[in-house]
């Protein structure tokens, strides 16, 4: 028996193709849980999920751009349909783009970071809370960053969307604390996972970033963070919430 509780439960993980997501999904279905991978890549998606079932777990698929409102649904559905309702959900989720200063950012791209980044973990939790209330209990779990603690972590668009999650944490949390549901967020430091970012060391977001970085100290493996996920959405916090936990090996505390 699982002594985090989580064994059987339904848990969403959205970017659970690979980095924290993948990590994540594995170190859930190690305690027994069942997992929805939902992720843009079809490919990672589909691989977590058969490691998953190679090792005797249980884990479902469901591919598609999770700032489609219509994905959203079919994630949802999935988990309920599947598994019998939703426990946990974990928006893991999210893009960097280029480390660009707010006079540098196009209309597209700060669009579409803020539709990945906040607009989606949004739209992924106003969908879950009706099966989670209606349990009466639920845990979320949001995956800020350094960069939604401070203002010299990465470029514009992406610190914002971090900051903007913490946000969307600590009122979801306020606003359903007295219903069972749990929201906390973590705020991972450098980590070595496969996020893209392209940066121009002469413009002005990355030679002003740049000055910063000897700050970051050693990157992490994916799996330390994903035990700190697990750790939030279990029973053993049961009284957390609407905490953002820094998982950055003091970097937040320079």
């Amino acid at each position: 028996m699982s002594s985090t509780g989580l064994e059987n439960s339904s848990v969403i993980i959205t970017g659970g193709g690979s980095g924290i997501g993948r990590a994540a999904a594995l170190r859930f279905a190690q305690e027994g849980a069942r997992v929805v991978i939902a992720d843009i890549n079809a490919d990672s998606a589909k691989e977590v999920t058969e490691e998953i079932r190679s090792a005797g777990g249980t884990a479902v698929t469901v591919v598609g751009d999770l700032s489609d409102q219509a994905v959203v649904d079919e994630v949802v559905t999935t988990a309920v349909e599947a598994f019998g309702g939703i426990d946990v959900l974990v928006n893991n989720a999210g893009i960097m783009g280029r480390i660009a200063a707010t006079a540098d950012i196009t209309d597209a791209e700060w669009e579409r970071i803020l539709r990945v980044n906040l607009t989606s973990p949004f739209l992924m939790t106003r969908a879950v809370l009706p099966h989670m209330l209606e349990k009466g209990k639920g845990a979320i779990v949001n995956t800020s960053s350094e960069a939604g603690l401070r203002g010299s972590a990465s470029g514009t668009g992406y610190t914002v969307t971090k900051h903007g999650l913490i946000g969307l944490t600590r009122s979801t949390a306020v606003m359903y604390r007295d219903k069972g549901i749990r929201t906390n967020a973590i705020a991972p430091g450098a980590i070595e996972t496969p996020l893209p970012y392209e940066m121009d060391p002469e413009a002005q977001g990355p030679s002003v970033v740049i000055k910063y970085a000897g700050n970051v100290g050693r990157r992490a493996d994916a799996d330390e963070v994903a035990t700190v996920i697990v750790f939030l959405a279990s029973d053993a916090a049961g009284n957390i919430n609407g905490a953002v936990l820094p998982v950055d090996n003091g970097w937040s505390a320079v």
